[in-house]
């Protein structure tokens, strides 16, 4: 009789993410005075130092609100560093500005205009950040009291909260119950309660409940009891885009609109609305503008059309920082018969700063191929190290880094010891996939029976000759 065994897996959550291209890049790798770190101290990021000197100096401008409504072009060949560059900005700049990143291609859409696509990218790298007054009671749970009728409809209740200067007792309705539930409050924590909303934020354990350590996680945070009145009036400053501001205010479901992603052409009347009200919270000092920073990656993908909606709305008042990336030279610009370097408009090159980057060297592209096997645990012999990092030179170090996840598949299929990959496990990898070079080679020689586009005149030529 066969014994059938099953196995359970746990799996920890919080570790279930997908690692990307870029997942290892955590900032631009520059200390005070702009000068690029190396080592563990480089934020994921390697060589190109001078386009990585330009990038930091551009962002201390945008911290200082010094540049706005500027347009810059990075200029390189592809596997360069440019995205990886601008990631860099967006880490470094952190929640508090505005950074959206688009591909030229997500311009041409069937569902909006392609001016109507770029304003609301341009309207997503404004925030608006509004200051507002609001009561806030803060302090230490002493006692929770939930009272339930015996048909359960209608629930009562009283929370006990103190300072260490004073206690109350409040009344609770069903929402505030149900929010205390929701955020499992119970006594000894330290809580926050907004008047105006209802909302409430855990700020974490009372000192005074330490000793029960024990019963509590590892995570858990002790925070001091707050002093004086429980009742204390606020500044809070809420940070949103003038994109969120416009669909708020132009579709019926309002805010869950922006979850939905059914944004639509918003009217332009509604938009100068909008600034006009935005101008006078400027005034009134409710609220301040923050530019952002708009990166198009594959600019050179926009036709003609686009690039002169670009000219205008690098010119109005409200406008980000806006950051462009192309790997062309000189190039027909999209829409026109008309070539140009890096495939964009003279008269838009005009109005921008360029920062080139440059081809990787040996040891640069070494150090990035040892970073992202430690982003995707993979183990490298010495050898297998120098052999991949030939391979990245000769080929392209995107086909390289590619080689990685796959030859670890090869490596624990063959059983090796800690899943370590060696030059054998590369070189079955390099046989299974080809990379440009090789690719282009093969479709060149002819034998594969692939159909061009040539061969259907053939074709007809023959027929034509018979």
């Amino acid at each position: 009789m066969a014994q059938i065994t099953t196995t359970s897996e746990l799996r920890d959550i919080t570790k279930m993410e997908r690692i990307g291209a870029h997942s290892h890049i955590r900032g631009l790798g520059l200390n005070d005075l702009l000068e690029p770190r190396s080592g563990p101290d480089s934020e994921g990021m390697i060589g190109q130092a001078k386009a990585r000197k330009a990038a930091g100096l551009i962002l201390k401008m945008v911290r200082e609100r010094k540049i706005a409504g500027r347009a810059i072009l990075m200029a390189g060949p592809p596997s360069s560093g440019k995205t990886a560059i601008a990631m860099g900005m967006a880490q470094t700049l952190g929640t508090d500005v505005p950074f959206t990143m688009i591909s030229a291609s997500e311009v041409f859409s069937l569902s909006m205009s392609k001016t109507e696509a770029l304003t609301q990218a341009f309207r997503r790298s404004i925030g608006v950040r509004i200051k507002e007054e609001t009561e806030i009671i803060e302090g230490e749970v002493v006692e929770i009291q939930i009272d339930r009728s015996l048909t359960g409809a209608q629930t009562t209740g009283r929370l006990t909260i103190k300072t260490q200067d004073m206690e109350t007792v409040y009344d609770l309705g069903t929402k505030m119950i149900d929010a205390l539930t929701k955020e499992k409050i119970i006594a000894g924590d330290v809580i926050s309660i907004d008047r105006a909303s209802g909302k409430i934020n855990k700020l974490g354990r009372s000192y005074a409940r330490s000793r029960d350590y024990d019963a509590t996680g590892a995570d858990t945070k002790f925070v001091q009891t707050p002093s004086g009145e429980l009742q204390t009036r606020r500044e809070v400053v809420h940070t949103v885009s003038l994109h969120e501001i416009d669909v708020i205010n132009s579709r019926t479901q309002g805010f869950l609109a922006l979850f939905a992603g059914d944004t639509g052409e918003i009217k332009p009347e509604l938009r100068a609305q909008i600034d006009g009200k935005v101008g006078e919270w400027r005034e009134e000092g409710k609220a301040e503008i923050v530019p952002g920073v708009l990166f198009i990656d594959e600019v050179h993908m926009l036709d003609i059309e686009c690039f002169s909606f670009l000219n205008r709305a690098l010119e109005q008042e409200l406008s980000p920082l806006v950051i462009m990336a192309s790997n062309r030279g000189m190039a027909r610009i999209r829409g026109t018969t008309y070539k140009s370097p890096h495939g964009l408009p003279v008269d838009l090159l005009d109005r921008v700063l360029i920062i080139t980057t440059a081809k990787y060297t040996d040891d640069d592209i070494e150090k990035i191929i040892q970073i992202r096997c430690a982003e995707e645990d993979t183990k490298l012999s010495d050898d297998a190290l120098k052999i991949l990092t030939t391979m990245a030179s000769q080929t392209t170090l995107r086909y390289a880094l590619n080689l990685i996840s796959c030859a670890q598949v090869v490596a624990l299929k063959r059983k090796s010891p800690a899943g370590l990959v060696d030059v054998d496990d590369l070189r079955r990898c390099y046989s299974f996939f080809l990379d440009e070079k090789r690719s282009v080679q093969w479709v060149g020689e002819g034998t594969a029976g692939l159909i061009g586009e040539d061969d259907g005149q053939d074709t007809r030529k023959d027929r034509m000759e018979e």
